[in-house]
């Protein structure tokens, strides 16, 4: 049977539990389906960065659906990049397909050529907005989808091809910002990072942004 001093703090704990949970109600209540809408469309271009790839350009559509709690807002996104398997990545296939050829000789050589992997992605993002008169900062974490396709004279036709076809999960991590232009249209300049089980990129675009007025707007 507990005595009057161990209920004490238990008793001091009760209210900061209830503080928290309704501060944890308060948060949830700001989010909202009834500021979900097509509020504007952009595309960008740019550059990939990856670990297993070279540097390449890519390209990208972004949806912005509007805001699902106060300055935040769903974004929508798809891009596509085709992207070659960096020098070292073919270099150490090379090397182990020779470690399993046998040659008395020794001269022999394996050229694997280039090897590609096409990528299209598409994003799902929360994006916290910081806006201003005319400069709107943003930083969001989402999630990808990504769909590779991988091509090559080397490997055409064979099981590494196939094993090249992927589907994948990842995270995203954004930062940009959007500067008004005119009334309906921004310039925005985002850097995003992308996590996969296969792949990691770092993508910096830039481009434009139609934006739709709000409802009820003169």
């Amino acid at each position: 049977m507990l005595r009057a001093w161990q209920l004490v703090p238990t008793l001091t704990m009760v209210p900061l539990v209830i503080g928290s949970t309704a501060r944890a109600q308060g948060l949830l209540e700001q989010f909202s389906y009834e500021g979900l809408r097509f509020s504007g469309v952009g595309v960008e271009v740019g550059g990939v960065v990856s670990d297993r790839l070279t540097t390449e350009s890519s390209v990208g559509v972004r949806i912005d659906y509007g805001l699902i709690a106060p300055s935040v807002r769903v974004l929508l996104g798809g891009s596509y990049c085709n992207g070659s398997f960096a020098p070292e990545e073919l270099g150490r296939f090379e090397q182990r397909l020779r470690s399993i050829v046998t040659d008395p000789t020794g001269d022999f050589t394996v050229t694997i050529g280039e090897i590609t992997w096409r990528t299209v992605q598409a994003d799902l993002d929360l994006q916290y907005l910081f806006p201003s008169s005319s400069v709107t900062p943003y930083f969001g974490v989402g999630v990808a989808v990504q769909v590779h396709n991988g091509a090559g004279r080397a490997i055409e036709g064979t099981f590494v091809e196939d094993a090249l076809d992927t589907v994948e999960a990842g995270l995203n991590v954004t930062a940009g910002t959007a500067v008004a232009l005119a009334r309906s249209l921004q310039l925005t300049a985002e850097l995003r990072g992308s996590v996969t089980s296969e792949l990691r990129t770092l993508a910096a675009r830039g481009g434009f942004m139609v934006r739709l007025p709000r409802r009820g707007a003169p």
